[in-house]
């Protein structure tokens, strides 16, 4: 029986982006993705620093704009940048995951949660994807340009 559910979010031009559960029926979990192609603006040579600062950034936006009467204080955050491949010129895959645990019961579908999630992930991409000195963020890896 399929109880996990995940809702669509088209919220940038230049990421994709969505949100679900493992479990809609009893939700206690939602899991939000932030998918997108991440190439550097200059070089730098410590990318594990440059990822690790992004990560850390990411969660002290989390602290600011999590709602304190729906999510608990607590969650994760799982940035996956490779930053052994990273180079000029080259697009790397970056997958953010940021997991927030519910502290009432409540519906899947409801627009207040939506609304918290999309507060969330707006603030995210803002502060810390479009906002970041390392990287410019791309929906795809290829370089072609639609004209």
């Amino acid at each position: 029986m399929k109880k996990g559910k995940t809702s669509q979010l088209k919220l940038f031009s230049d990421a994709k982006c969505y949100y679900g559960t493992v479990d809609a029926k009893n939700l206690k979990t939602i899991y939000i993705v932030l998918q997108s192609w991440v190439e550097p603006i200059k070089e730098f040579e410590n990318w594990d620093r440059a990822t690790g600062i992004m990560e850390r950034n990411i969660k002290h936006i989390l602290l600011e704009v999590v709602d304190p009467l729906i999510f608990e204080k607590h969650n994760i955050v799982d940035l996956d940048l490779r930053s052994s491949g990273i180079q000029q010129g080259k697009r790397s895959f970056m997958n953010l995951e940021i997991t927030l645990y519910l502290k009432n019961h409540m519906e899947f579908k409801s627009p207040l949660l939506r609304d918290r999630v999309k507060n969330i992930i707006s603030s995210v991409y803002t502060d810390c994807l479009k906002g970041i000195k390392y990287f410019k963020v791309h929906k795809s890896k290829s370089t072609k340009e639609v004209v």
